[in-house]
């Protein structure tokens, strides 16, 4: 199934992009999810377990299920005052 991921703030200027497409099979979770990007981007697995994950515009935990065609946001911390 494809789905559209999309990065902000320090992931952005990591990956070099600010959406990724990504393949993956029917049923994955978050977690299977953020392990696959992680096997694609290296750079980003030091910092992909900071981040807070939408999907669908709400956020999701490590085992929530990812629909074909959802879209994902990777939210990293924010700091700042």
């Amino acid at each position: 199934m494809k789905v559209k991921v999309l990065l902000f703030a320090d992931l952005r200027e990591v990956a070099g992009q600010g959406e990724l497409a990504l393949e993956l099979p029917e049923g994955s979770t978050v977690g299977g999810m953020l392990r696959a990007i992680e096997g694609i981007y290296p750079a980003l697995a030091g910092r992909l377990p900071q981040v807070k994950v939408a999907v669908g515009r709400r956020l999701a935990g490590p085992e929530a299920v990812i629909r074909p065609g959802e879209e994902v946001a990777l939210l990293p911390p924010v700091g700042g005052g």
